[in-house]
């Protein structure tokens, strides 16, 4: 049987995260927008320069899911910067959470998740924050198991097309949620 592994990510990992990155993004959503739409996100989003950026931010920590050291999916966490009036500096984001499509479904994402979620509750003491696709129904399901509520919208920019997303967010208070997202 495969061994799962889920690992900080280091700088020495960023091309295997910016790769990542692309590619289930492309997976995910790359059918929804025009090419040079989607090539200039993906630049911009998921290029080398960024992805450093991110692995060197102290504020941040990113995660690699891996098996038998194929990297199947990654989650990145740090302060929130979604627009919504009620963020404070104290508050956490989960700003990306993806898995490759064959590996989704056996339980690698909850974990990533709860990793992320857990260094956000060891490190930020405000609420935790998520901006969702607001067409996204699996995703806005699984984190409503998780005591996200929506509390806002706003338009996220892929190239030129600007996406409607849901802002959720949780209060400190529910971080304990069990699998079966109950408290």
């Amino acid at each position: 049987m495969p061994e799962l592994l889920i690992r900080r990510a280091a700088l020495a990992d960023a091309d295997v995260l910016a790769d990542l990155g692309r590619r289930t993004f492309v997976e995910t959503f790359g059918h929804l927008y025009p090419a040079q739409d989607l090539t200039d996100f993906l630049r911009d989003a998921y290029g080398p320069a960024r992805t450093l950026r991110d692995l060197g931010d102290p504020a941040k920590a990113a995660w690699l899911a891996e098996i038998d050291g194929t990297a199947i999916g990654y989650a990145l966490a740090g302060p929130c910067d979604l627009p919504h009036a009620e963020v404070t500096p104290t508050c956490g984001e989960l700003k990306r959470l993806y898995l490759l499509a064959a590996h989704q479904g056996a339980g690698v994402g909850e974990r990533l998740f709860r990793t992320a979620l857990d260094w956000l509750a060891e490190t930020r003491e405000g609420d935790t924050w998520i901006g969702v696709w607001s067409q996204n129904h699996g995703a806005q399901r699984f984190y409503r198991r998780h005591g996200f509520t929506v509390a806002g919208r706003y338009a996220f920019p892929v190239g030129r097309t600007l996406d409607q997303e849901l802002i959720l967010r949780r209060g400190r208070h529910n971080h304990a949620v069990h699998a079966n997202g109950q408290a």
